[in-house]
Parts: structure tokens; sequence; C-alpha cells
């Protein structure tokens, strides 16, 4: 049937004249209304502070940054890199983390290495510009003791250790 229904030819005459008016539409109301709404801005960049004492392992970096503004923040945007004195340093891998926070631990580092960090903020609206660039050290790693070199008499006592880093390490401590 509906098959049929649609090979009719259907004529429709209207017999009056449509009668519309010509209408002006003001928008004014809905301009105010649009205006009223309150957007959250982008947030500002965030300030990364510098390392702090303790706050390095051998293989670990306790990062902490702060907002100096009322900026809503839904989360954070932290990057890193390990800092190369080569003319490539461009090209390494630049490692990104989002925090809610404003302080994180990034784990799994290699010993006596720096690493450059940087933080942005994030909200609805946006990201901030990144911070200033802060570069942070993770701690040497602990070095050898040569058992076989060790001497000692009544009132000295010889131990001779290698360290394992690359970098040069500006002191050691020695407990008894």
């Amino acid at each position: 049937r509906l098959e049929e229904f649609l090979k009719k030819e259907v004529n429709l005459k209207l017999s009056t004249l449509p009668d519309f008016e010509e209408r002006v539409i003001d928008f004014s109301e809905v301009e105010q209304l649009m205006n009223s709404i309150n957007t959250i801005p982008a947030p500002c960049a965030p300030v990364i502070n510098p390392q702090a004492p303790n706050a390095a392992t051998g293989t670990s970096l306790r990062v902490c940054w702060g907002l100096f503004s009322d900026d809503t923040v839904e989360c954070y945007q932290l990057s890193y890199k390990p800092v190369s004195n080569e003319r490539h340093s461009d090209e390494q891998a630049e490692y990104t983390l989002k925090v809610k926070e404003t302080y994180c631990t990034i784990n799994n580092l290699l010993p006596n290495t720096q690493y450059e960090f940087s933080v942005s903020a994030l909200n609805a609206s946006g990201i901030s510009p990144p911070s200033e660039r802060a570069v942070y050290v993770t701690a040497p790693s602990p070095p050898t003791i040569k058992t076989k070199k060790i001497r000692s008499c009544e009132n000295a006592a010889l131990v001779c250790w290698e360290s394992r880093d690359i970098n040069p390490v500006d002191s050691y401590v020695v407990e008894l």
C-alpha cells in the first residue's frame, strides 16, 4: 500500500494566502544574558620552586611549585627531561605528567644527574604558559667500598672506595 501511495502525485493548493507578519527579533536580552555568564579565564603560569634540601635520592626527585593567583586550576602538567651538555640536547626525550597537587615525586631517575623541570596549570578554559625552567639534581649513588684494601691499626684506618657516578662528586661523608 505504501508503495502505491508513494507513486501517486499529490498536488496541494492553499485556499487562502498565508498572512506572515514582518517581525524584528530583539537579541538584546540574549546578549545581556550571554555577557552575564562568568567565564573562567585560563590560569596564569605557576612558579616552580628551587630544589629543596633532602628532596632527592639517587633515583628520585620531589618537585614543588605554587600558583600565586586566584585562578581556578583542575590539574597541572609537569614536564621534565635530563639536562645534556651535548649540542643535540633539544632532541632529549621530554616526559610529561598530569598532577592534581602542587608537588610531585618523580622516580626511576639516574643518580647524580641534572633534570630540567617546568609546569603549566590547566582548567576548562585552557592551559597556562609554562613556568620558568628549574634544574634539579638527583643524589649520587653510594660509592663501593673496596673491602680488600681496608687497613687498620690501633689509632687509624684506611678505607678506599670508588664512585660509580659519571659526574664528579663534590665530597663524601665517612661515618664510623
